[in-house]
């Protein structure tokens, strides 16, 4: 009976939702318990270090346990919810709770093998490291114990050394300790089932001396928070930085500190491009699509690259090489809840005017709902950020990582302009184009900037130089 109740659970994992992902956090669970699923249902939303994601379940049945709570952060490949797809009512499995707690515990045990493994390891290591998961060791324990009658001796000491040659710890926390220096085989787990965790490893990571003041006073220190409660809550917030912002701090810093970057700017009177919007917004063509003063910018982007195609490349340390990239992706980034975000428009260079309008209404209004999937936002090779739109003049962009050009738009003001000989009003913007000096000298750079700016102030070379 329990073998073929076993047999009809599924277990779900967390999936690898965008390129070389290692964990993900569960924003929201929309099922329950008792909740019956069908093929491709959306069962939970997840946050990565790029986007939040929604998790369709790939079979039809009853929800048996959901294994995390939201809130947690879960490894790519680990179980997050088990369904029962026999079709008969699971429901009261998690009523019958005393009685199917311990039943939990050897399907966990086999599912927790593979989600540690898969797509990073041989499975052959599981058959010998799950064993020592439970009763520590439970084999090696017996024949040393064994060992230690036959020969007058502790079995203690012949134990130690087994569990250091096979220390248990998933991946992301191996290479954590590999890049510390720390040495698994001395690290004291405190994980479930004496699984190695990143705060074990950080801890190994500090002074012997540190261990030793901390292991003792344990207790004591429990009341240590307390300084953090004397915080005045009404004048100070504190955010943990993860998902997307954590993401997104780390790829700025790498990128300030990786690429020498160089800003350029220009102020440019845009009256007549203003005029076309308003014109566009009217054309049979364009109606029912996004027409704004940022549509005819990228336009204008994507004819100055076509003009100055060395712009349009990336930087290959590896390999010592200057990749050139005969096609665009054209970033937009944008402000979200969760952290500024830089989808792309793919192969934008290809796009007529309508298509290129259509794509960017669909990346705002995706970004906006957080909808944005991880494919979205790979592959950019430039990018623009319109600063305007909160009233800022200019900035100094930092690059997308791999990219070799960012523009800034400024915000579009009325000011006085010498046009035809004479002071008049006229609708003028800053640009700024920051590019990566190993790539683009300031000669391109300056080229590429002038051919922006010239357009936008006589549109009608979209027409001759497109």
């Amino acid at each position: 009976m329990t073998t073929m109740t076993e047999a009809s659970v599924r277990e779900f994992k967390m999936p690898d939702v965008g390129e070389g992902l290692t964990e993900a956090e569960i924003l929201k669970w929309y099922v329950q318990p008792g909740d019956k699923v069908t093929d491709g249902q959306v069962v939970c939303e997840v946050e990565t270090a790029k986007a939040a994601v929604e998790l369709p379940i790939p079979y039809d049945g009853v929800v048996r346990a959901l294994h995390f709570p939201e809130g947690t952060t879960v490894d790519v490949g680990t179980s997050i919810i088990a369904v029962d797809v026999s079709g008969g009512a699971p429901a009261p499995a998690p009523e019958t709770t005393p009685e199917a707690a311990e039943a939990p515990e050897p399907e966990k045990q086999p599912e927790g093998r593979q989600p540690v493994l898969v797509g990073y390891g041989v499975a052959a290591s599981s058959t010998k490291r799950r064993p020592r998961k439970g009763p520590q060791i439970p084999v090696q324990e017996a024949s040393t114990a064994v060992q230690a009658e036959l020969n007058g001796h502790a079995a203690a000491a012949p134990a130690a050394p087994a569990v250091k040659e096979r220390p248990l710890a998933k991946p992301p926390v191996r290479k954590l300790a590999k890049d510390l220096g720390v040495d698994l085989a001395t690290v004291t787990p405190t994980g479930p089932d004496g699984i190695i965790t990143r705060e074990d490893v950080h801890a190994a990571a500090a002074p012997a001396a540190e261990p030793a003041v901390v292991e003792a006073p344990a207790p004591v220190q429990a009341p240590a928070p307390a300084p953090v409660a004397t915080y005045d809550t009404a004048r100070e917030t504190r955010i943990p930085v993860k998902g997307v912002r954590k993401a997104t701090a780390a790829a700025m810093v790498g990128s300030a500190f990786t690429a020498p970057h160089v800003t350029e700017f220009v102020t440019v009177d845009v009256t007549r491009t203003m005029k076309l919007v308003e014109e566009l917004k009217q054309d049979k063509d364009m109606q029912g699509l996004r027409v704004n003063p940022l549509l005819l910018i990228a336009k204008a982007l994507l004819v100055a690259i076509k003009r100055n195609p060395e712009v349009n490349a990336s930087w290959d340390e590896a390999n010592q090489e200057i990749v050139l990239k005969h096609y665009v992706n054209l970033g937009i980034a944008a402000a979200t809840p969760r952290g500024l975000i830089v989808p792309n428009i793919k192969d934008a260079h290809a796009k007529t005017l309508p298509q290129l309008a259509e794509s960017l209404g669909e990346l705002v209004a995706t970004a906006r709902e957080g909808k944005t999937s991880p494919a979205a936002m790979q592959g950019g090779t430039v990018t623009i950020t319109n600063v305007g739109v909160f009233g800022v003049d200019t900035g100094t962009p930092i690059l997308n990582p791999g990219e070799s050009a960012i523009l800034a738009v400024g915000a579009i003001k009325l000011q006085p302009w010498v046009h035809k000989g004479k002071v008049k009003p006229r609708q003028v913007t800053t640009l700024a184009l920051s590019f990566d000096h190993r790539l683009v000298d300031g000669e391109l750079g300056s080229k590429v900037l002038a051919d922006v700016a010239a357009i936008l102030e006589q549109p009608k070379r979209l027409i001759t130089w497109a």
